[in-house]
């Protein structure tokens, strides 16, 4: 489900949410559960999403997340930079981010907002580290923007433009669009994971993650 904003780094959502519907079971240990998903339309005009690694890869992975969601950051920490390291810089995977603000979360909007105007400079994936690894810090903060700054500046980003970014809101309407394209997808808990037709649920592990890429790659071989 959801994450609350008092969930702290660590103590999310472990397993992986079971997701009703007709499902592939996925996970020989858990027996949880993915729900075959129909691609949404996209107009090519719109954002698509932060992207990370090759446009020939054969496998992509779409991320929903929320930068204030426990669950997400854990997932952040412990399992991300394998996927990075062994499934998009090997070729094997392309990585899809879509910004997932979860309503009631206090401090998300701001965050998305810092992530996307990094992206405007190239380093959304740095800002994402930053705003992920440092969440059980700045979520404690009544202005959490001034460490969002200090991140900023820590991935060598032109302030002033950075700054001018935050000030007008400029890509409110690329995170709803991505938020609104989760919904018609069927996201309803962060993070949540499509995977060669599958939408998944939860911080899922490394070994759960390659066995999703693994079937895709067999699906998609003639």
């Amino acid at each position: 489900m959801a994450q609350s904003v008092s969930m702290k780094l660590f103590y999310g959502a472990f397993g992986v949410l079971v997701v009703v519907g007709a499902a592939w079971i996925w996970s020989s240990r858990g027996g949880s559960e993915a729900v075959e998903v129909d691609p949404v339309p996209v107009d090519p005009t719109s954002f698509a999403g932060w992207v990370l690694g090759s446009d020939s890869a054969p496998v992509e992975i779409v991320e929903y997340a929320d930068f204030e969601c426990g669950a997400c950051a854990h997932f952040a920490i412990l399992t991300a930079p394998d996927v990075r390291q062994r499934l998009v810089a090997t070729g094997r995977v392309r990585l899809r981010f879509r910004d997932f603000p979860i309503q009631g979360h206090r401090y998300s909007p701001i965050a998305h907002q810092a992530g996307a105007c990094a992206g405007e400079q190239g380093r959304f994936w740095e800002m994402a580290d930053q705003i992920f690894f440092n969440q059980s810090t700045w979520i404690q903060d009544r202005r959490p923007a001034r460490q969002f700054e200090d991140y900023a500046r820590a991935i060598g980003l032109n302030m002033d433009q950075y700054d001018s970014c935050i000030k007008e809101r400029r890509h409110a309407g690329d995170i709803e669009a991505s938020r609104q394209h989760g919904l018609a997808v069927g996201v309803n808990a962060t993070p949540s994971f499509v995977i060669g037709g599958l939408l998944v649920a939860g911080a899922l592990p490394y070994d759960s993650i390659v066995r999703l890429v693994e079937r895709a790659e067999a699906r998609a071989r003639p």
